[in-house]
Formats: C-alpha cells, structure tokens, sequence
C-alpha cells in the first residue's frame, strides 16, 4: 500500500496546535522531531520559514506560536462522530449546532473520541466547520472487524462500517491468531498521524465472515457490548447460595399462600414480575406487583455490582439475550419460576373501580408462584377459556381495560410500533418474518407495571413531603437534592421541528396536523395516530411520531413523563434486566432503614451511563432485526412483494412490505422509464415526460433485485 509523503510543516503544526495559547522555543520544537543531524536544521528552518510567509505561525525570539485564530477563542472541546463518507461532526456542550468536521481535517480522531477543534469559517452552508487538532481521550474501548492476510507478514482490518472510518495495520505479533476473513474485536495500540494507518491489537475472534454467530457478534461489537461475562464474575455468581435463609422468611412477608402467577413471552427464562389481584368488600381492586429482589443478591460494589452496572441492561437480539446478570442469576435463583419459594419485592396497591389509587404498601416479601403463563394462554382465558385462575385473570383484564382507558384519556399517547419476529432454523438462517400480534393480555401486564411504577415514583413524593414537615423548613430543593434523592424515568416534550415535519409528511395523505408556536398536546398526537391508522401509513407515521419525541432517559431531575403523561414515573418493575430498577429498589429500602442512599450527584452519572448504554441497547436489537431481514430477502432475489412507498428523497424511494415489514430501497437511478424530479412539497418523485409519479403513502409492487448483509441494505425495483 503506497504511503502518502508526510510534511514537516504539518507535523509541525500538529505540534503548536495541542498548545495553541503558548510561545514554544524553536530549538525545543526541532528537537521533537527525528531529523538528519546534517540536513535536517535547514529542512526544518525552511518549514518555519514556509508557515511564517502563509500567515499561520507567529515568530520571535528563537519561539513560534500559532497566528492568531488558529487557537485561543477558536478553540472548542466535544464528542467526534465520523460518517460514512470519511468526515465528521463534533458535539460542543453549550452549542446549538454541532461542528462539522471535513474528511481532511479529521486528523486521528475517531467514533466517540473528546476532541479539541480549531473552528474555521462558515461554509458555503452557513454551517460552522473546525479542524480537529488534538484527540485528548478515546472514547471506544474496542472495534470490530474483518482482519486480512495482505501478503506473509502484512496484516488488516477493515472495520465495518458503524465501528471504525480507516483501516488499521495490525504487527505480526498481535493478530491473536486471526485468520484471514475472519470477524474480530480488536483496540487501538496507537495513531500517530492522519496520514499514516493506525495501529491495532486482535481482541477476540468472533468467527468466519458471513456466519450467522460471527454476524450477531459483531453487531454487539460494534456497539461497544460484550456476549461473555469475565469468569471471576461467573464464578462468583456461581457460588452465591440458592437456599433461603429461616431468617429471610421471618423477616419477609411471607404471602406464599396467595394466589401468585406470571405472564412472560413463551420462550422467556427471567421471569422478573409477577401479579396478584383480589376484590375487597368495598369493591375496590387490591392489585399487588411482585418484583424479583435481586438487590438481595447483587452486593453493592460487588464484582457481580460492577458488572452489571457497566452492562447496565440486557440486550435483546433476534435469537438470543445478552443478560445483564449471569444466566445463573438472571434465569435462575433471581427469576420468579412456578412452585419455588423467591424473595421479591412488592407493591401492593388498592385501586377504586374509577382508577384511583387510595393505598399502597410496598415491602419485602416470600412468594411461591402458583403458574407460568404465556400471553396467548392468558388472552384465551380472557376469550372466555376455562382455567382454574380464570377469575382472576378477568377481574385483572376488567381493571387493567379501566386503567389503560383511563390512561389515554388523561393524555398518554397511543403509539403502536410493530415487532417484526422471525422463524429461525438450527443455524440461525431466517425462514419466515411475521409483524409480532398485540394483544389484550399485553396490555394487561404492561397496565400493572406502569401502575406500580407511578405508585413507586409517588411513594419519594410522600416520603420527602413528610420530612419536610417534620423539618419544618420549606426549602426549594425541586428534585430532592438534599431530601430522599432518587431515580426516574423521565421524557422531555417533542422536538417542535420535527413534529412540523410530520405535518408536511401528512399533509399529502389528507391528513391535518398543525403545530402552533412549536407546540403540541398529547390529544393532538392521538387524534394523528387514530387518522394515520385509517392509512398505509400507519406504521410508519407512527415511526415518525417516535423519531420526533424526546428520548425516555434515567435521572433525579424529576421533569414528568410526557409520552405516558405523568408527573412522576420510576423503573422499579425489572431488576434483572435494568440496573436502574435495581438502583431504586436499594434506594426504597435505604429509606426505609432510614439511612441515605446514593447521592444526587451519583444518580446523576448512574441515570446517564444506563441511559447511554440502552440506547447502544437498542440498535444493537435493531440492527439484528435488519440483519435478518436483509438475510430473508437474500434468499428471495428475483420475487415480488406488496408494499407501500413509506419515504421519497432525491435519491429514491423507500418501500415497507406489507406482510413482512422489510424496508428497502429503489435507487431514482434504477428508474429507467423515464427522468424522474423530486418534489418535497408534494413527497414525490414525477416523470419529466410521461408523468408518472412515485407519491409516499401509495401502494405498489416490488421486486427484489440486490441485497448486501454486511451493510444491511435490500434494493428494489417497481414490477
């Protein structure tokens, strides 16, 4: 591979531009460089010479210094991220807008890496541009990869795509035993300069390109999650005791003699909540909530602690989880399984036939679950199939329709976002994708939990009410800084532009959605749902709606829950799969002891590194998801599929099937019937000359013509 010649004058201003605010003695800048003894003074006095008469250092005194502009003032810090077409953006905390970064001035930075950046001038967009001119941390801690044998002793990794812009030269003593075309992890051992490759490190092989392990490994990998927990946490997991103390019993309540059951997927193994409900005389419901006490097993600042604090949660791919606890744990001691004594944690709470909650006791208890149940059985027994727990089941269903319509009416929005699921063979290879059906005992369980989440939330509300009173001091402390700190799930109003846009997407189906001074109500949102519903849009307006909102995120700044439109909302309902569920169940029984818990400062980098961490989460399940969608379609080159046109640029077209809900791509390229022009106004693309047009939210057939798994794209044609 031939190397592009390196130019003193530029390592030189490398050199000046990590102290841009600083004079620097010639002779101790020379002496950083490896120059010749006979030619190298006067090569690097020609360089200083050359910068001087361009205007881009200042020099005196034997000392040179960056001309103003190229530092000082003009100097920003933030987050790099690269885009696939080699440049980058950088986010500056305190600036509205990010910086763009051109390919040529991105130096060694790469993905999440804190950058310092010398601004430039706007660009032709208006669009403030910078140079960044010194990496002051990394922020990956490894990448993933294709290593390749170049010749006997020369070794490469081609990064994919999401994880790394360059490629990397790895020495011969660092492969790790890497074959060729095999999918690694590795790290970054060094980068000297932009112009030359960085160094890297074999990690972990992950297996041959193209298998479906290797593939599912690497879309962790590439968002910085790991499958196999470290064997000292195994094995310190592994010899936790799964009997239950006599004390813990005595201590607990121990309601092993009530009527106790969970409803999970049918191929679920952590089994974190379970339900109970009775009718009292007053005819109000009394509906409890049991939640595995994993905070029981899971030591603070153990080396269990730790782990599962960095995991943060689990992850859910299409055909396997990455558990956030050992599966000894997370499927075994701690998962609530039919007919085994558990310790949980509950909530009970006593609910009017109208949907007020006027008691609640939350608490340590035993529980013995009486069935494991899946959603289909129980919206059989909800249908009107017999079962022993049938009576239960429906005073459940009758409170939890109230609830939910209740919900709605006070402004929670109603989106419905499909789940694509597949039928998988022995190895992995996708033989059908279905859209996942909801049903009523979804609904039901997702009802119980919210209701003892909210109760939870309310529960700190009245915890710092009463010591405020007995304090007697009517401090502002508004999110309980200094009285009963604590953690929430909050969601921040929807992005104004975004929800504009929406409007303009709409607006050709016939729909109204106005946003007035940026501003939209809940009831506004549902009334766009209920229309999008009535079109071929549906699923993807309401993909829209999501893309517009704010992230749902954890922190003790309580702001209310805007998606759910509540004013105080907590994790408590998932422990074993949600570190800050486990956060607040320490923080319960902390308060309840009497003795503080974490600090509010604490909370705030716990609330951000889980928040963080489950959105690297979430696109790992979504790229999984794609992964087989593209292997599907792999498989169907050549067939036609009904679908509908779900988005129009100047590029193409994207289309959904309709029975599948794959998402593809017609290139404006591919279109050879005429020369097509892109109207925004309208979301379409129209023929020059025949007229033709290609609208959002039409019906059409496709044919499957071209799919690539390593960049999980599927290409269609109109049939």
């Amino acid at each position: 591979m031939k190397k592009k010649k390196i130019h003193l004058e530029d390592l030189i201003l490398d050199m000046l531009e990590r102290h841009p605010d600083s004079w620097v003695a010639t002779n101790a800048l020379m002496g950083a460089f490896k120059l010749p003894r006979k030619k190298g003074p006067q090569r690097f006095q020609h360089a200083i010479e050359k910068l001087a008469s361009k205007n881009q250092i200042i020099t005196k005194d034997g000392k040179v210094k960056l001309q103003k502009g190229k530092g000082g003032e003009n100097v920003v810090e933030g987050i790099f991220s690269r885009t696939r077409h080699g440049s980058g953006y950088v986010k500056v905390e305190g600036r509205d807008d990010d910086v763009r970064i051109p390919g040529k001035f991105t130096h060694t930075a790469l993905d999440k890496d804190l950058v310092r950046v010398s601004l430039l001038s706007k660009s032709r967009s208006d669009r403030t541009e910078g140079k960044v001119i010194d990496v002051l941390e990394r922020g990956k801690m490894f990448f993933v990869g294709t290593f390749q044998k170049e010749s006997k002793n020369a070794f490469l990794i081609k990064p994919d795509e999401k994880s790394a812009g360059v490629e990397f030269f790895i020495h011969p003593d660092n492969t790790g035993g890497a074959k060729h075309n095999d999918k690694v992890t590795f790290r970054l051992v060094d980068w000297q300069h932009p112009r030359s490759l960085p160094e890297g490190e074999v990690l972990e092989i992950l297996g041959k390109k193209g298998t479906n392990n290797a593939a599912i490994l690497s879309i962790l990998a590439e968002n910085e999650l790991q499958a196999a927990f470290p064997r000292a946490v195994e094995e310190f997991a592994a010899s936790m005791a799964t009997e239950i103390p006599a004390k813990e019993y005595k201590r607990r309540n121990d309601i092993r003699t009530v009527e106790v059951f969970t409803i999970d997927p049918h191929d679920a193994k952590d089994f974190d909540d379970a339900v109970s409900i009775k009718m009292l005389e007053s005819g109000n419901y009394y509906l409890g909530v049991h939640i595995a006490d994993v905070s029981y097993y899971t030591q603070q600042g153990s080396i269990l602690d730790d782990e599962a604090r960095d995991r943060a949660t689990s992850v859910y791919l299409v055909d396997r989880v990455i558990p956030m606890l050992p599966e000894c744990l997370s499927n075994g001691v701690c998962s609530l399984r039919p007919n085994e004594d558990k310790l949980a944690f509950s909530c009970f709470m006593e609910i009017t036939p109208d949907g007020n909650l006027v008691d609640y006791n939350i608490e340590e208890t035993v529980i013995n679950s009486d069935r494991r149940f899946t959603y289909e059985e129980v919206q059989e027994i909800i249908d009107g199939k017999p079962n022993p727990h049938h009576k239960s089941i429906q005073i459940l269903a009758e409170l939890t329709s109230m609830l939910t319509e209740k919900r709605f009416r006070q402004g929670s929005i109603d989106l419905d976002t499909p789940e694509p699921r597949f039928r998988l063979d022995e190895h992995g290879k996708p033989l059908g994708v279905f859209v996942k059906e909801r049903l009523q005992a979804h609904r039901l369980v997702e009802e119980c939990m919210l209701m003892a989440n909210k109760t939870v939330a309310g529960h700190i509300t009245q915890l710092r009410s009463k010591k405020k009173a007995r304090s007697g001091k009517d401090d502002d402390d508004k999110y309980g800084k200094n009285n009963h700190p604590f953690l929430y799930r909050i969601h921040d109003r929807p992005n104004p532009e975004k929800l504009m846009n929406i409007g303009e997407n709409v607006r050709p189906l016939g729909i109204e959605f106005k946003v007035k001074d940026g501003k939209v109500t809940t009831r506004q949102l549902n009334q766009l749902i209920k229309d999008a519903n009535k079109t071929t849009l549906k699923y993807a307006i309401n993909e829209l709606i999501l893309r517009s909102m704010a992230k749902a995120v954890y922190s003790p700044k309580n702001i209310g829950h805007y998606g759910l439109g509540f004013k105080e909302y907590t994790h408590f309902t998932s422990p074993i799969r949600r570190y800050p569920d486990l956060i607040v169940h320490r923080l319960l029984k902390q308060y309840a002891a009497g003795v503080s818990g974490y600090s509010f400062q604490e909370l705030i980098t716990l609330g951000d590194h889980s928040s963080e961490k489950e959105k690297d989460a979430v696109i790992a399940e979504r790229d999984s998801i794609k992964l087989k969608q593209v292997e599907y379609m792999s498989g169907h080159i050549g067939d036609t599929f009904q679908g509908v046109i779900s988005g129009v640029t100047d590029k193409g077209l994207f289309v959904l099937l309709d029975e599948s809900f794959c998402e593809g791509m017609i290139a404006v390229r591919e279109l050879d019937d005429d020369f097509y022009v892109y109207d925004q106004s309208m979301h379409q693309l129209r023929g020059r000359s025949k007229g033709k047009t290609y609208r959002l939210g039409s019906e059409i057939k496709v044919k499957v013509v071209r799919t690539d798994i390593e960049q999980r794209q599927i290409d269609f044609l109109p049939d």
